[in-house]
Order: C-alpha cells, then structure tokens, then sequence
C-alpha cells in the first residue's frame, strides 16, 4: 500500500511541473495508482525554501522594507555577486495531494513580516498554502484568517522534480508577486515599491508522505 501511495503521489507533483507533457501511458498508470490509492495521498511534513531573487533584498532594504520571518519560520542571510539574498523556510504541516483531477494543497506555518522602517508601517502574511488546482501561493493578512488572499502565481516551468521513495523535492518555482499582493504591500506599507508580475524569488518544496 505504501509503493501505491509513493507512485500516486510522486506521479501527481510531476504532473504539476510537467503539466500537458504527460505521456498516455504514464497517465493511464497514474490514474490505476491514484484509484487504488483513494485518488489523494495525505502529506506528513516538509519543507518550503523562498529564495529572494538578485537584487531584490537590496531594493527592499534601500527603500526601507526589512522582511523578517514568523516563527516557525526562519531565515537566512546569503551573500553573493548580486548582493545579498535572503532565504525564508517554512514547515509543512499537512495537505492533500489528488491525482485525478490533479490537485490539492499544501499548508505552512510560519510568515513573513514587512516593515517599512521610514514610516513605522507594517504587514504580516503568514500560513502559507500551496494551491495545486490554481497554481498560486496564498496566505493570510495580519493573522486574520479572514483576509486569505493570492500572494504569488508558481511558475513551473523551470521547475526540477527529484523523488525517492516517501519524499519529492521540487525545485526551480518561480515565484511573481500578484496584483492583490502589491496593492496590499503598497497600501499597508506606504511606498510604491511593489508591483504585479514582479519576481520576487524561487522556491524549493520538499513533501514527506
């Protein structure tokens, strides 16, 4: 039962990266695997890495935006040609990863504080969930589970896929800020730094199931 669940998770996440790619015969297996398998596999951890983009951790703190993670969250500080960059990991908590249809999500703890050190403004965006059927990050504002909005669009095209048995690691997401998230990042913080389409940096997901 346990090969079952790794074959119908493992097909899943790749059918997200690769998309329209997917040979008949290896959706023809997928969909056998994910029938026997419930057609979803439950999630039991991980890890998500945010890493900021060349010259975005520059821009923020020349402007006054100083991002800083939420427990359980961490960052790190990474030095390079580009100037520094700024690594944000959070823990996965749990989720749900269907086959067919391809779906599902995956949820986070820890976030992310904006502060804009010029004007005492800030914001919180925190809980993170992958949402597979849309393709985008969202999170909520201020803590208030309430206000869930769309914070990044995941482009997978890039993406690097590596499994082993019980565990798939996705690298290579790239992820651009969406119109919500800049107007809300513009508005709480008082600047007009932000904008749609922006790349703010690439993410690494390691899944455990």
């Amino acid at each position: 039962m346990r090969g079952i669940r790794y074959l119908a998770a493992a097909v899943a996440i790749m059918g997200l990266l690769t998309g329209p790619a997917v040979t008949a015969a290896s959706a023809t297996t997928s969909q056998g695997a994910a029938a026997r398998a419930g057609a979803g596999v439950h999630l039991r951890g991980g890890t998500t890495a945010v890493t900021t983009a060349p010259g975005v951790a520059s821009a923020l703190l020349q402007n006054g935006i100083v991002p800083r993670a939420i427990r359980p969250g961490s960052e790190q500080v990474l030095s390079g040609r580009n100037g520094p960059a700024v690594r944000f990991a959070f823990p996965v908590t749990g989720g749900l990863v269907s086959l067919s249809p391809l779906g599902g999500k995956v949820y986070h703890r820890g976030g992310i504080l904006f502060r804009n050190t010029k004007n005492g403004k800030k914001i919180e965006v925190s809980r993170f969930t992958i949402d597979l059927i849309h393709g985008d990050l969202t999170g909520i504002v201020n803590g208030n589970p309430a206000a869930r909005v769309p914070l990044f669009h995941l482009g997978l095209s890039h993406a690097k896929l590596v499994m082993c048995r019980h565990l798939v690691t996705a690298r290579g997401i790239i992820l651009t800020l969406t119109s919500v998230a800049a107007k809300a990042l513009n508005a709480a913080l008082g600047t007009k730094l932000f904008s749609a389409g922006l790349e703010l940096g690439t993410a690494r997901t390691v899944l455990r199931f």
